[in-house]
């Protein structure tokens, strides 16, 4: 498989503007990202890249107006092998959940195992999101409830939902990549009764459920939350993440809108998990 990396630099310094805008890449196909020095570099496959939708994306970022990039053909290698080899590392938390490749050894024991071999699909518990998600379903007791994994990349938190006792999981996502990424890992991680759906919101039915996660950029939960609250009974709870700390008014009101409180929220490097109820 053949990539393109496009290496970008920044008028700003903020660490958090390459996180952002990692996100709004990955709805034209950057599949991931790195660090070479001072350059940062993103990989998406030859016959995929669009540099005109990327250049839109650019045009509208709001974080930073001073983005450039220089696309180039990538070294034609196994780019699989070599992020598993150099970025993808066990990782562990507590004594409760570790994360890890089919391809480690002598990882650390914890009641709950997960194998996830990502190729590239967002979702490994490194960013600070999936790692906040991750925390709070640890403290929730899902056993015996429905949950839904919405955005679910490689469905990390949809599998340990299910090796929690979550007896309905459905897991989401409209990248093409992740769906067939997340039946690999349900698979590795003997939970075959997660049910896995192709698309966004649209690909929500008349159903309910008691958990809803979703980690999906600030606009996109924007956009869905009034999609998630129909999905939703009175007591079922929503955890939001993908966003920053300074984002919490907005998606405030919104969920207000739609009858929800906010009940807590944890945050990490400034990013935050936030937990709604429906009343």
């Amino acid at each position: 498989m053949k990539y393109i990396e496009v290496v970008f630099s920044f008028s700003s310094d903020e660490e958090y503007v390459k996180d952002l805008l990692s996100n709004e890449l990955g709805s034209v196909g950057f599949e991931s990202f790195s660090m070479d020095g001072d350059e940062f570099v993103g990989y998406v496959q030859e016959n995929v890249f669009d540099e005109s939708a990327l250049k839109s994306i650019l045009e509208s970022f709001p974080y930073d107006d001073g983005i450039r990039f220089v696309a180039r053909k990538a070294e034609d290698k196994d780019w699989n092998e070599e992020w598993e080899k150099n970025y993808f590392q066990p990782i562990v938390i507590g004594d409760e959940c570790v994360v890890h490749g089919s391809f480690h050894k002598d990882v650390p024991s914890a009641k709950y195992d997960i194998v996830i071999n990502p190729k590239m699909a967002f979702g490994t518990g490194y960013h600070a999101t999936t790692t906040l998600m991750m925390k709070a379903l640890l403290r929730l007791d899902v056993a015996g409830k429905s949950l839904l994994d919405m955005g679910c990349g490689t469905a990390i938190l949809a599998i340990l939902a299910a090796k929690k006792g979550a007896t309905e999981v459905v897991g989401i996502d409209i990248d093409e990549w992740a769906y067939e990424n997340a039946k690999e890992n349900i698979v590795m991680n003997g939970t075959p009764d997660i049910e896995l759906r192709l698309g966004g919101a649209e690909a929500l039915k008349r159903e309910s459920f008691d958990v809803i996660l979703a980690n999906i950029n600030r606009n996109i939960l924007l956009q869905d939350i009034r999609h998630y609250v129909e999905r939703m009974r009175s007591g079922s709870l929503l955890f939001l993440s993908g966003f920053y700390e300074s984002d919490i008014p907005v998606i405030e009101v919104e969920t207000a809108k739609h009858g929800l409180r906010k009940l807590s929220y944890e945050m990490q490097n400034d990013w935050v998990a936030v937990q709604f109820e429906k009343v």
